[in-house]
């Protein structure tokens, strides 16, 4: 009896490793904001972002399949919190691509910052962590492939200028 509660137990240890794990990755830093913010630069991890006010849309994407639902925070609300001050939010993903979002898209659309998609966190093999989102189908001007460059997947970096 004594070697079944002994195995239980390491058993039992084991398990809450990869727990362990998944905990510290929820507090390594997945987003870096720099620029005219208050603090800046200012580093946050995905549970930090995920503990902000969530907004969830539903919307087609040029680069996946039919329609999808994405979970994540308004950058407008975001930037807000950050005191951001500026025109142009400079966005940078993971494979160093880059591209200058104005600042009034922000604002004349619910563009958010998703961290996941149909209820499933945004993998960095599948455009995750994060992923700039804009509302494509809610409004005719956002199908226009001008728009399209602005859906930063793997984003790293914010710079507010």
């Amino acid at each position: 009896m004594r070697t079944f509660i002994v195995t239980c137990l390491h058993i039992l240890a084991l398990s809450a490793l990869p727990l362990a794990g998944a905990a510290e990755t929820e507090r390594k830093p997945v987003l870096q904001v720099k620029g005219a913010v208050a603090d800046a630069p200012i580093s946050f991890s995905m549970a930090q972002i995920q503990d902000m006010p969530a907004t969830t849309l539903t919307t087609s994407t040029v680069v996946t399949d039919g329609v999808h639902q994405f979970t994540g925070v308004l950058l407008r609300d975001f930037l807000a919190e950050l005191e951001a001050v500026g025109d142009t939010l400079t966005a940078t993903a993971l494979n160093d691509y880059i591209v200058d979002i104005p600042l009034s898209d922000l604002e004349r659309f619910d563009v958010i910052m998703a961290y996941s998609m149909d209820e499933k966190a945004l993998e960095r093999a599948d455009k995750g962590p994060l992923w700039i989102v804009y509302p494509r189908d809610a409004h005719k001007e956002l199908q226009d492939i001008r728009y399209d460059y602005l859906w930063v997947w793997q984003l790293s970096e914010l710079e507010v200028k």
